[in-house]
């Protein structure tokens, strides 16, 4: 009999390059720095963490005609996502609900954290170098944890009874993205950015992103069309 080993239920994040020319690149990031400095609530920023425009006043980027260009490469990209998941976009309507650029110097980094009122948000490194910090995506669910906290108690990990991280084992995953790259991935994924890691001015564009159906008739599951809410 052989032997072999059978994975299922990966998490997929998408990961493609927006290609933008270097002038409009430089007008986003001067934008960014420009929000920054025009901050609403820069005191409330805790120190280490890093600035992030959807806490300070800028939390639709989208809006912002700077920004146009970068948004229409942004839908291509999202439907390369449903062509790859075979989910007929057709059918869809895509919403971007809210969307901010993030600013790391130094060891600033970004909390765990997950977007539970969307569906799905991505991650675009408009600046970053190789020696930049990158996101982490940690796993809630460890299906192969027959132990409780195996895989995450960090007692294990001093005792070594885990000889060794990989997929079946890892509690969290390195996710490496380089300068113009982009990633799409549920909004439910808990997320955050290495710790400890210096950054070069590190700044990234996310969005959350809603989806409803066009016809509701007989989609019990997917959210209504929006012309058919009323505000109450």
């Amino acid at each position: 009999m052989s032997t072999g080993i059978l994975n299922f239920f990966p998490l997929t994040v998408f990961k493609t390059k927006i290609s933008l020319e270097n002038n409009l690149k430089k007008e986003m990031i001067d934008e960014i720095y420009r929000m920054e400095k025009e901050s609403s609530s820069i005191n409330l920023k805790g120190k280490g963490r890093s600035w992030t425009g959807d806490t300070q006043g800028f939390e639709f980027l989208h809006k912002n005609l700077k920004f146009e260009k970068f948004f229409i490469e942004v839908k291509k990209k999202l439907i390369e996502y449903f062509e790859l998941m075979t989910i007929d976009h057709n059918q869809l309507d895509i919403y971007l609900q809210s969307s901010w650029a993030t600013l790391s110097r130094e060891v600033e980094h970004i909390s765990i954290h997950k977007h539970m009122q969307s569906h799905l948000s991505f991650a675009y490194y408009l600046k970053k170098e190789k020696t930049d910090a990158n996101i982490v995506f940690v796993n809630e669910n460890h299906p192969n944890e027959f132990l409780p906290a195996l895989f995450s108690s960090p007692g294990a990990q001093k005792k070594e009874i885990i000889k060794g991280r990989n997929i079946y084992n890892s509690p969290l995953v390195i996710c490496e993205a380089s300068e113009d790259e982009i990633l799409i991935f549920p909004s439910k994924t808990p997320h955050q950015t290495q710790k400890n890691i210096n950054n070069n001015d590190r700044i990234s564009i996310s969005a959350d992103i809603f989806i409803t159906t066009k016809v509701s008739k007989n989609l019990e599951h997917l959210v209504t069309p929006y012309s058919d809410w009323k505000k109450i």
